[in-house]
């Protein structure tokens, strides 16, 4: 059996390239005792792939050149020689960009389907949604009533954060790039308001939008983005720095309202949500009843085929999809979400 996979070719200079990844084949190892071989079905693109593949200090080791790209995935187990696993078991891993893993199982975790499609798992119900719910929870501790500010609104952790928002009783404000994001932000997605930080009028709409401030940032782009929100921040307010990607690929996100920290007394806290496996159980559990029920709806951008993956995940890094950035491997049934969680085509 040959495995085809994507590698890292090359770093990138500036913005990420398609000849910054190589598709390989590999021989798929016979399996030995303890071990199981999985297929993948959907690989998981995340803005954080892009810090990985410079070779510069960060919370996580570089990607290694000529090793298969780092991701979460949605697999079937094939065969399998270790009794925690019987062939046909849905497992969330990190196989990465590739067809089929041979593994311990060590770091897979098995997950139901039958209520929530398994693509979830990598969204909603996974590590985008736990993201969310710590950094909203433990860090952003919002109160009934307070207003809660998110960028990347649109995004697969920006999208769960203003509804989980809403769930708690709060107004929650979104900061997305285009006029169709904003409108999916507000009208699917249930949010109270949503601004173009593209639009001209950005600066006097997040004024309007947040007229009696803003009590907790949730940030996940930086530069220009951070310092209007920082503006319009509440004494004590509580910010939550889960990502940058406005400087992923070299720009000058350098702050510069540094001052509205000090004035407003604010708590600036960042975190990577791999450093709290403790809360996993709970945040997965508050999720998965609230998608069954409901109360977090969510959109994916499918891209067909494991050589889409280069083309899908540039467009990510340029915020050409909506909702959460999948490549689906195998095709199965479709299956709707509860309550209009359906993919849409990439």
């Amino acid at each position: 059996m040959r495995n085809r996979q994507v590698v890292l070719a090359s770093r990138p200079r500036g913005p990420v390239k398609e000849s910054d990844f190589r598709m390989v084949e590999a021989e798929v190892p016979a399996l030995q005792e303890g071990e199981l071989l999985t297929r993948v079905h959907f690989l998981s693109l995340d803005p954080y792939m892009r810090a990985r593949m410079d070779d510069a200090r960060s919370y996580a080791a570089a990607q290694r050149l000529g090793e298969v790209m780092i991701g979460g995935t949605v697999a079937e187990v094939l065969e399998s020689r270790n009794p925690r696993f019987r062939p046909g078991d849905k497992v969330v891993g990190m196989a990465g960009w590739q067809e089929y893993q041979v593994t311990d199982g060590s770091m897979l975790r098995k997950i139901d389907t039958a209520a929530i499609p398994a693509s979830a798992h990598l969204g909603c119900v996974g590590m985008p949604g736990v993201t969310a719910w710590y950094g909203l929870t433990r860090i952003g501790k919002p109160r009934p009533g307070e207003t809660v500010l998110v960028s990347a609104a649109a995004g697969a952790v920006g999208s769960v954060v203003g509804q989980l928002a809403r769930i708690l009783g709060c107004r929650a404000v979104g900061i997305a790039g285009g006029k169709a994001k904003c409108e999916h932000v507000v009208g699917e997605l249930g949010f109270d308001a949503c601004l173009d930080h593209k639009a001209a009028s950005f600066p006097e709409d997040l004024r309007a939008a947040t007229e009696k401030g803003v009590d907790v940032l949730f940030e996940n782009v930086g530069g220009a983005v951070l310092d209007a929100a920082l503006s319009r921040m509440n004494p004590f307010g509580r910010v939550a720095v889960c990502g940058l990607i406005a400087g992923y690929d070299g720009q000058d996100i350098a702050l510069r309202n540094v001052r509205a920290i000090l004035v407003d007394r604010l708590l600036v806290q960042g975190f990577i949500v791999s450093d709290h496996p403790q809360v996993w159980p709970q945040a997965l559990q508050e999720l998965a009843a609230h998608v069954a029920a409901g109360r977090i709806r969510w959109r994916e951008t499918v891209a067909e085929g494991l050589e889409s993956a280069p083309r899908a995940f540039i467009g990510m890094l340029r915020g050409e999809n909506l909702g959460k950035q999948l490549v689906r491997l195998v095709r199965e049934a479709a299956a709707a979400g509860p309550r209009g969680g359906a993919p849409s085509p990439g």
